[in-house]
């Protein structure tokens, strides 16, 4: 059998030294080098996507790859491919370190400069695991998909734009069609998912940001059971205990409700911090909300360059919501979508404050009516975003909100790499 060997690695020299040497391995199938850890997840998502097989059987992992450190990162791939090995590339290759690897996750350690044996060894040894995992996955009773639930984070281009009213509504809507969904409140300092949906809880995702390994009955004390059905993990009431809660923390709790939920929603407010950048570059969809005006555009276009800089999301990748729209406005979703360099979703989102008001006030953001021009666009948004079970909504409900929607944009960005 063939064993698909992935590289990660971030040194072009080291890179050409691995794929070298990989080449030279019987029965190996080494893939092109993939530069960064943003790139080494998205394409597992995709193969994963289409199916388990997809996958490759190894993943070598340099310790010199980034944004997101090797051990960080083999910890996210375990977890969310748990039946990818993994084995990092390291100088140091003492058992500290090899302690270390393996509480993350990784199948084996490789100590730089490579030698033929031991590649051969690990790779064998890594990929002989990941079939015997496959081969238990695939006589399960539920098959297991590798990138676990839908993850989609919403941030504002600047304070006010909707990123909390679209949060809360596309969670919503996934739920009103049968999926498992959370909704967390990343927006540490600032965040009002608790007021606009009347909310008073102790617990918060502060309380996770110290545990090392988050068991479902420690995820079960942190998240709230919303009477809508949505488990709600809230922002601090205190708000300078937001810098507990750095990037490791949450991706392990974006990771740990992979495995819950089957759609977790992220409100990263409008600030970039180091955990909502992890939350953004470990996402399947980030949508960026936005106005139709000039200093809401031009802020839009700085959040996605500044992305884009810290290599947390490609423009291309990034979908921006049009909120407040109408036709009148002389900045429209086409222009919007050239200044700002990303796709822009085909749900606009009208202006609606007279519909908001009463429901913001009360703090009943789920009492929202059907009729509301505002609901009907959001949830529209989460048809083509792939975020809910059409055929589980009522007939007249999936004739008003889904109309004209030919699929997810999910998928699309799918197939499209």
């Amino acid at each position: 059998m063939t064993t698909r060997i992935l590289p990660a690695v971030g040194d072009p020299d080291a890179a050409r030294s691995i794929t070298t040497l990989l080449s030279q391995l019987p029965d190996v199938e080494p893939a092109p080098a993939v530069g960064d850890s943003t790139s080494l997840l998205d394409l597992l998502a995709r193969l994963a996507a289409e199916s388990l097989d997809e996958l490759p059987e190894v993943v070598l992992v340099h310790e010199r790859i980034g944004p997101v450190p090797a051990l960080e990162l083999i910890r996210e791939v375990a977890l969310r491919f748990p039946a990818v090995g993994v084995v990092l590339v390291t100088v140091d290759a003492g058992p500290g370190l090899y302690s270390a690897a393996m509480d993350s996750g990784a199948r084996g350690l490789l100590g730089m400069p490579l030698s033929y044996e031991d590649l051969a060894q690990r790779v064998q040894a890594a990929a002989g695991w990941s079939t015997g995992v496959r081969r238990h996955l695939g006589h399960s009773a539920e098959p297991v998909s590798g990138a676990g639930g839908t993850v989609v984070t919403v941030s504002g281009a600047k304070g006010g734009a909707g990123a909390t009213v679209t949060a809360v509504q596309l969670a919503l809507a996934a739920r009103a069609s049968g999926r498992t969904v959370a909704l967390v409140d990343l927006d540490l300092q600032a965040g009002d998912v608790a007021s606009y949906l009347d909310v008073q809880f102790r617990r918060s995702i502060a309380d996770l940001a110290a545990i090392q390994d988050i068991s479902p009955r420690v995820l079960q004390d942190a998240v709230f059971a919303h009477q809508t059905g949505i488990g709600l993990l809230l922002a601090p009431a205190e708000g300078e205990r937001g810098e507990e809660v750095g990037d490791r923390a949450v991706r392990q709790v974006v990771s740990a409700l992979r495995t819950r939920y089957e759609v977790v929603v992220v409100d990263c407010g409008t600030q970039v911090t180091a955990g909502s950048a992890a939350a953004i570059e470990s996402a399947d969809t980030t949508l960026l909300v936005t106005t139709p005006d000039v200093v809401a555009v031009r802020a839009a276009k700085r959040m996605v360059r500044m992305w884009e800089r810290l290599q947390i999301r490609k423009a291309e990748e990034t979908v921006v919501v049009v909120n407040r729209h109408t036709r009148g406005t002389e900045i429209q979703p086409p222009l919007i979508e050239k200044i700002t360099g990303t796709r822009v979703a085909k749900a606009a989102v009208p202006a609606g404050f007279k519909e908001l008001q009463p429901v913001v006030d009360a703090g009943r953001m789920q009492d929202l009516e059907a009729k509301s021009t505002v609901k009907q666009a959001l949830w529209s948004l989460a048809g083509e975003l792939g975020l809910v079970r059409a055929q589980a909504l009522e007939p007249q409900q999936k004739q008003s909100r889904f109309r004209g929607d030919r699929g997810s944009i999910g998928l699309r960005r799918a197939r499209s790499k």
